[in-house]
């Protein structure tokens, strides 16, 4: 039992999240994402979504501040550069757990499937909104 850590976090998670070094990749995927077969490691939340898992992980996992955007999202397919609302939902989750505003920018659909794939974690959640699919880049505490 440890205290102050979210329930989220169970043993699997926090020992991936922690082996993780400053500039690995972390991939936080919603339900259309084909996670199984893109990651290298594989978290599942079920019953859980983009926000809900982000604010979670972010109690302990701290947001890069030396790579600029620290934190990249899919894009709609043909309309990259709208700002969705699952987008927005979760850019203020990153930017109250870090205390500042994180920069972010949005990436092609195919793109942000080879970048995952490089990712060192995927946490796949059950978000059901479209485009819920994100990169965070691990910084230093």
């Amino acid at each position: 039992m440890l205290k102050n850590i979210d329930p989220l976090l169970d043993a699997g998670l926090l020992g991936h999240l922690a082996a993780m070094g400053h500039g690995d990749v972390l991939a936080i995927v919603d339900r259309n994402f084909p996670a199984a077969s893109t990651a290298q490691r594989l978290v599942a939340l079920s019953g859980v979504d983009v926000t809900t898992a982000a604010r979670a992980i972010l109690t302990v996992f701290p947001v890069d501040t030396f790579v600029d955007p620290a934190v990249l999202r899919m894009g709609a397919v043909g309309d990259e550069d709208t700002l969705q609302p699952v987008h927005a939902d979760l850019q203020a989750v990153v930017d109250e757990a870090e205390g500042r505003a994180v920069s972010s920018e949005p990436v092609e659909r195919f793109e942000f499937y080879r970048r995952a794939a490089g990712a060192y974690l995927v946490v796949a959640t059950t978000e059901d909104r479209p485009y819920g699919c994100f990169l965070i880049t691990k910084g230093v505490v």
